[in-house]
């Protein structure tokens, strides 16, 4: 089920209306990999969702450095929903991720690179609508072998071709 958020307090309300029993933060860091941490529904007050959770951006990769660790995730309201797959009532907020210290936006925060973009793109006239999503990629093989030895390994594979001849690469370490 998706709660229809748009403001903090109904974000408050749909944590008591739906029984959450844990808040799920999550956020993306630079090379695109989704981030979270959770926490329970009496950590999260109208003061937090607003002004933001603190959290250490030194442990995610390409944030801050250890001396300049302290972080803010700021939830997003739009963006709550019930996560179907966890086994206690879990909300989910997606969030921008702000400094502390000056309360600006992250220039490291996906999001946010993500919603200039976005700005960049209306004031100069090319479009009105951007899309934002991840690159799926997968490859296909006719043959995949590996093997590993006391001084060796190696792997070869056979990628499968629409047309034509398979390609045959080695890998030898």
């Amino acid at each position: 089920m998706v709660p229809n958020c748009v403001t903090v307090e109904d974000v408050l309300k749909a944590i008591k209306d739906e029984k959450v029993q844990m808040i799920d933060l999550r956020f993306t860091d630079l090379p695109g990999v989704w981030q979270h941490f959770s926490v329970p529904p009496s950590a999260v007050n109208a003061n937090a969702l607003d002004e933001g959770i603190g959290f250490d951006g030194s442990s995610i990769r390409g944030f801050q450095e250890i001396q300049e660790s302290d972080m803010l995730v700021v939830p997003d309201p739009t963006t709550a929903f019930l996560d179907p797959f966890a086994s206690a009532t879990t909300l989910v907020l997606i969030c921008n991720i702000r400094d502390p210290k000056t309360g600006q936006s992250y220039s490291r925060d996906a999001r946010y690179i993500a919603q200039k973009a976005e700005i960049y793109l209306k004031s100069s006239g090319r479009a009105d609508t951007s899309y934002f999503g991840p690159k799926a990629e997968f490859f296909v093989f006719n043959d995949v072998r590996y093997g590993q030895g006391i001084n060796y390994a190696s792997t070869k594979s056979i990628p499968a071709r629409a047309a034509g001849t398979p390609v045959c690469t080695e890998n030898l370490v």
